[in-house]
């Protein structure tokens, strides 16, 4: 990608997963952690000088609501003594937001903003994980779920509306502003989540 393109103006993160049974990456990591927060962590680190030398740059992480409540276990990343699927999940969607605010930390002055947001439940094939009960739930009511399209509005409008080209550090629904969960502004537990990425990934700090 770094060889093709010389400019990054907008980098929107929205991998992710519910996984019902507790599976470990071929680097032994628990998947969620791996796909949910890991992976985008590690593709935009290693296009942050891209990201900088095309600002203004803005970068998008898409989390969920489902970071409300939670707390990230440093204790248990990998999930060796528990595993509670839609809880694992929510932290890493947790992992997403506060990610979010120590990268706006890190970038301060660079002119790359970074903002996170909540898509809604989308009709999507994230579904297919989730366990019997909550999918037949889905499949009978799933008219009353967003669109993919739908679903991608927030993000859009983050990545190319001019009233908010510096607006940095922030969460978003409906392409409104609101406040994230009082975890997700926790600055030393943010400064901990990404020594521990940088780590995982086989980033230097």
């Amino acid at each position: 990608m770094l060889t093709r393109c010389n400019r990054l103006d907008v980098l929107i993160n929205n991998a992710g997963i519910i996984a019902t049974q507790r599976r470990l990456t071929a680097d032994g990591i628990e998947e969620q952690f791996a796909v949910n927060h890991l992976a985008p962590f590690l593709l935009t680190n290693l296009l942050l000088d891209r990201l900088k030398q095309s600002a203004p740059a803005r970068i998008i992480n898409v989390s969920s609501d489902m970071h409300s409540g939670r707390c990230i276990d440093f204790d248990d990343l990998n999930r060796d003594k528990a595993y509670k699927p839609y809880r694992v999940y929510g932290e890493t969607k947790l992992a997403n937001v506060l990610f979010t605010y120590e990268l706006a930390r890190r970038l301060d002055g660079t002119g790359v903003t970074v903002n996170c947001l909540h898509p809604g439940v989308v009709r999507t094939a994230i579904v297919r994980d989730m366990i019997l009960p909550i999918r037949l739930l889905l499949r009978v009511f799933g008219f009353l779920l967003k669109s993919p399209a739908g679903g991608a509005k927030t993000s859009v409008y983050l990545a190319s509306e001019p009233s908010v080209a510096g607006v940095t550090a922030k969460f978003f629904e409906r392409c409104v502003e609101r406040a994230s969960s009082p975890e997700s502004h926790d600055a030393a537990a943010a400064r901990r989540l990404w020594e521990i990425s940088t780590k995982m990934t086989g980033l230097t700090s």
